[in-house]
């Protein structure tokens, strides 16, 4: 199928491994060119070595944390530089801290500025260009609707899904989807970090279809997201987890 992405443009967070990584591949083997952003340059420059060895168009690299509004606006005039105006968003970025009952205020702060302040702001940043244009995609990697106890990570994924619905209505005239993504357990670079290889086989008899997901399986319902026959869905959750979570809606 045809996504009819080839040279659009997009700029994607948390590129340097995992989810991110796999969703910056699948947009560039779609033709989409590419600014890719995390705080390891090192692992975005391996990133776009690898690209380019597949003939594709190298993406340009800029090394920020978003969570610092400079280095924000540092990725705005990076991207725009590179690319011209940016079609595509794709808020990958993010991170675990300490925020449970016991955890200070100002850890609760960290975990929420991870994990919604910081794509809030960004995407503030580059929807003013997508709704002059009249066209434009933001799409973010967020989280399960089922937390298992209290946490600022999972309260943070929560406020970017009522976030994401507001903010679609708004733009929707403007010809701007916003959308969100729920991933079940992918195998990344986090995973391998946090859990054995017992704690995997234990996790995977829960999964319905039976294993892990790899990066790759976010990457393309972003890249289905991004393109213009996907151009009546916003609003949404979608979960790509293998049937993990049980809910039904």
């Amino acid at each position: 199928m045809d996504l009819h992405l080839k040279d659009r443009s997009a700029v994607v967070t948390g590129a340097s491994a995992g989810i991110g990584r796999g969703i910056a591949t699948c947009l560039a083997r779609e033709g989409v060119r590419l600014a890719v952003v995390a705080r390891r340059e090192a692992l975005l420059n391996e990133l776009a070595d690898e690209l380019s060895a597949e003939g594709l168009a190298r993406p340009a690299v800029i090394a920020a944390d978003i969570a610092d509004d400079a280095d924000q606006e540092t990725v705005l005039a990076k991207a725009e530089e590179a690319l011209g105006p940016v079609d595509i968003l794709v808020n990958s970025a993010g991170g675990r801290r300490r925020s449970g009952l016991t955890a200070t205020d100002e850890e609760w702060a960290i975990a929420m500025t991870l994990n919604f302040e910081s794509q809030r702001r960004l995407t503030k940043r580059f929807l003013p260009s997508m709704r002059e244009r009249g066209w434009g995609r933001v799409v973010s990697v967020t989280g399960k609707s089922e937390p298992p106890r209290v946490s600022g990570e999972f309260c943070a994924k929560a406020a970017m899904h009522a976030w994401a619905k507001g903010l679609s209505r708004e733009v929707g005239p403007d010809g701007v989807t916003v959308n969100s993504i729920a991933p079940g357990r992918i195998l990344s670079e986090q995973m391998l970090r946090n859990y054995t290889e017992a704690d995997r086989a234990e996790h995977v008899k829960e999964i319905p279809v039976g294993s892990y997901g790899e990066p790759e399986d976010i990457g393309r319902l972003v890249t289905f997201l991004s393109s213009p026959l996907a151009g009546y869905i916003t609003g949404t959750v979608i979960p790509v987890d293998g049937g993990l979570r049980r809910y039904q809606f």
